[in-house]
């Protein structure tokens, strides 16, 4: 029997996040992308060694900073059926606003909102 290389229903690329509050972003990423928590590994001490949540069609790994692995802001981009409903999401589950939705120079209206372990979202929806 032939094992498959990834687990089903994986995206060959996922974005790692080592943060500071990772139960926190999990909290944020339900609230906000309406995200499916997989799996979650703690550690002793309650932290988040290695959590997995499903948003949309792509899964988001994470895990609390550690002596070897400092927490590192990221900035990850997620397409949203409606970009300014889901910015007024994350700013009511406590991120703060980097830039109002507003489309520019592209097909996508985007926002960006920093949630409270550092890591920005930008928030597009595709519109002309």
């Amino acid at each position: 029997m032939s094992v498959n290389y990834k687990p089903d229903s994986y995206n060959d690329v996922a974005p790692y996040l080592v943060v500071d509050g990772a139960s926190d972003t999990i909290d944020f990423l339900t609230r906000v992308f309406d995200a499916t928590p997989l799996r979650r590994f703690d550690n002793a001490d309650g932290t988040v060694m290695h959590a997995e949540v499903r948003v949309g069609d792509s899964v988001i790994m994470l895990g609390d900073r550690a002596p070897d692995w400092p927490a590192m802001p990221a900035f990850v981009h997620i397409y949203v059926p409606d970009v300014d409903a889901t910015y007024r999401r994350a700013l009511d589950a406590g991120g703060t606003s980097v830039q109002e939705p507003v489309q520019k120079d592209d097909p996508d209206k985007r926002g960006g909102v920093k949630d409270a372990a550092g890591t920005t979202w930008w928030i597009a929806t595709q519109v002309g």
